[in-house]
């Protein structure tokens, strides 16, 4: 089954048909529930966050605030908030993916972030079409989700699309690692991951050279509006009904608030509101 797979994927299809509608598709398995401590609630304090003059006495001053706080306290990754579960950190199988993947500090001060990708990945593992990511940088994103599915054996088709060089159409900046050698690295990475399409290029030209028909889960990292907006016209309309749609900057203001400003009339012209999530992040459910 996998060297059939693997067959179509060097077989360089440029409009194949989905991973999961194909006869000889492997076997969806969702990870269960591990049951969380019900006398503990976790806390998390990592100080990778952004957009303050003084890094050292935020870091402090939130510091001597939690001992003030009910259990439940989170503070990283521009977020601060207490009496919540933390229910990233109650479920086993994806701490470890997570914990497996992250390759920096700002990949584990985002748990939150990856948890809505990974609750997100388990609904739409359920659904017809493939899985999309516009943004892919490292693959670290990818493979958490991919992992927390599955691994190697995750039953859908997962396209993720990169510049991996940096380029002079990254209008807001380009990411640390964008630059010589990224791309092959994270292909290397999925080397044994059959189900996994890593495609270099720009938006929305790279889409010619392989883009799936039917879209379950569609997340859009792409750090400027423009590319956006041209992942989101290619692609939206190929999302399923109940697919699930991740803009990871929606909310984010400073740099990334054009995207917000560009991307609410887009959808206000389809009628549909993006839901604004405290991780920065905005969640699109497709009817």
């Amino acid at each position: 089954m996998l060297l059939r797979t693997l067959r179509n994927l060097v077989g360089g299809r440029s409009r194949s048909a989905s991973a999961s509608t194909r006869s000889d598709a492997p076997v969806l398995t969702l990870p269960a529930r591990s049951k969380p401590d019900a006398d503990r609630v976790p806390n998390f304090f990592l100080p990778v966050f952004w957009g303050t003059q003084n890094q050292s006495s935020v870091t402090q001053s939130v510091r001597t605030l939690t001992e003030s706080l009910n259990s439940g306290w989170h503070f990283s990754d521009n977020l601060l908030t207490w009496s919540r579960n933390l229910s990233m950190l109650d479920d086993a199988p994806f701490v470890a993916a997570w914990q497996a993947n992250a390759e920096s500090s700002s990949d584990q001060a985002i748990v939150w972030r990856r948890y809505i990708l990974a609750c997100a990945a388990y609904h739409c593992a359920q659904l017809e079409g493939d899985f999309v990511e516009c943004g892919a940088y490292t693959g670290v994103g990818i493979k958490t989700v991919v992992d927390f599915l599955g691994g190697p054996a995750f039953s859908k088709t997962f396209w993720g699309y990169d510049v991996f060089e940096h380029d002079t159409s990254m209008l807001n900046h380009p990411m640390p690692e964008h630059g010589q050698g990224l791309y092959e690295r994270v292909l290397a990475k999925f080397a044994g991951y059959p189900n996994v399409r890593i495609m270099r290029g720009l938006i929305p030209e790279v889409f010619a050279s392989g883009c799936p028909e039917r879209i379950a889960y569609l997340h859009i990292d792409l750090n400027q509006a423009p590319a956006e907006i041209a992942a989101l016209e290619v692609l939206f309309d190929r999302m399923v009904p109940g697919g699930i749609l991740i803009l990871d900057d929606y909310e984010w203001a400073g740099v990334y608030r054009g995207q917000k400003l560009a991307e609410d009339p887009w959808f206000d012209s389809r009628k549909y509101r993006v839901m604004p999530l405290p991780t920065g992040q905005g969640l699109v459910v497709k009817r």
